[in-house]
């Protein structure tokens, strides 16, 4: 498995030219899933955060297959770091290929209720 220059394990994702739009349009139909790329998009403010930063309010094992389903569409970047799975958005990546789609992303409104009200400061790395 690739590592990063911080000798980080990189969790397999696609290459920027094997981002397919239905894939991602995919991932994004599910409001969990798109409330998790704007929580990192805006609050975390392209930091590296752990899945657990999100705030989700639901099982691990929910959680888990929610930013794997991201991660495998190509819009999310997971290391590992010792226990924990390193998480950003890929935004270089996205808007090289898919220029504006973020943006539609920061212009939605997370429904109440789907994410902790209050989303922790950003950890950096």
């Amino acid at each position: 498995m690739p590592t990063t220059p911080h000798g980080l394990e990189l969790l397999p994702q696609p290459s920027v030219d094997e981002l397919e739009l239905p894939v991602i349009f995919d991932a994004l139909a599910d409001p969990l899933r798109l409330a998790i790329l704007h929580r990192l998009l805006v609050d975390a403010a392209g930091a590296e955060q752990s899945c657990t930063w999100v705030g989700l309010n639901r099982p691990k094992s929910t959680q888990t297959h929610h930013f794997r389903v991201l991660r495998e569409a190509g819009l999310l970047e997971q290391r590992l770091d010792g226990l924990e799975r390193r998480t950003r958005v890929r935004v270089e990546d996205i808007e090289a290929r898919f220029p504006g789609l973020l943006g539609l992303v920061l212009d939605w409104s997370v429904p109440t209720g789907v994410l902790v009200a209050e989303p922790p400061a950003p950890v950096q790395a």
